[in-house]
């Protein structure tokens, strides 16, 4: 499907499933340090969606510019580009039945090649790449995908212990069909011998939840003598069946 086609799939408006507790990281975690004055004091309180939170604002691809899924050159001189290894990262939005979500917007950030944001409070002294921005933006087709151009980001120190190091990695922001469904997440790189070491990686108890966090290298998606490629699917909160009498939570 062209990206000027709307769609004509009959969008759902039921409410989401619950989140499970156990998949995600707990709000406490006090080797990760500031989760420490971030997590709740209190027991937490299980609601049921609002109708704010199961819709959501719908994207058109009128909102985008020619390169803003390229950070290699969304932020470039003309004729010039990012310096780094280059990289494809594609994938699939999918909702936790496994279907595709479309129109989904994704924004995205990173460090540059050398490990350096482009901010102001930044405290790594690697250089700074004068053609690169480090953050972009995409919408997803009809099936839920999506691709990105980029540089490989470097890993960098940080202020949390006396010598911890983020392993590279590439935030990701997702808006699918609804509030409930927003979801912030990072992605990291097959065989990067870091993650383990991270301690925000660590506050993730299932071993399974860390390898989807983590894009395999997909050589048969490259580009040749260009960019190597991985594959990243994210999944997001999915929308409970129909209610019935005898079940009224749906599902």
């Amino acid at each position: 499907m062209s990206e000027g086609m709307l769609s004509n799939r009959k969008p759902e408006t039921g409410a989401f499933f619950q989140r499970d507790r156990e998949w995600h990281p707990q709000a406490y975690t006090p080797w990760y340090k500031t989760s420490v004055l971030r997590s709740p004091q209190k027991a937490l309180l299980s609601l049921d969606n609002t109708l704010s939170e199961i819709t959501g604002p719908v994207f058109g691809h009128n909102i985008l510019g020619a390169l803003d899924n390229d950070l290699i050159h969304n932020f470039a001189k003309p004729g010039e580009s990012a310096i780094g290894p280059r990289i494809i990262v594609y994938g699939r939005v999918l909702d936790e039945r496994g279907r595709g979500v479309p129109g989904a917007l994704l924004e995205f950030w990173q460090a540059n090649a050398g490990g350096r944001y482009r901010h102001k409070k930044e405290g790594y002294i690697a250089p700074l790449d004068p053609n690169f921005g480090g953050c972009g933006r995409t919408i997803t087709d009809e099936d839920g995908g999506y691709v990105l151009r980029t540089v490989q980001p470097g890993p960098y120190p940080w202020p949390n212990g006396p010598n911890d190091w983020r392993p590279a990695h590439i935030h990701f922001s997702i808006f699918g069909h609804g509030f409930a469904q927003r979801l912030i997440t990072q992605m990291y790189f097959e065989g990067d011998p870091m993650i383990p070491l991270c301690p925000i990686v660590k506050t993730i108890n299932d071993p399974a939840a860390i390898s989807d966090l983590t894009a395999a290298l997909d050589m048969s998606a490259t580009t040749p003598m260009d960019s190597r490629a991985y594959k990243f699917d994210i999944v997001l909160r999915g929308r409970r069946s129909t209610l019935f009498e005898n079940r009224l939570e749906g599902n």
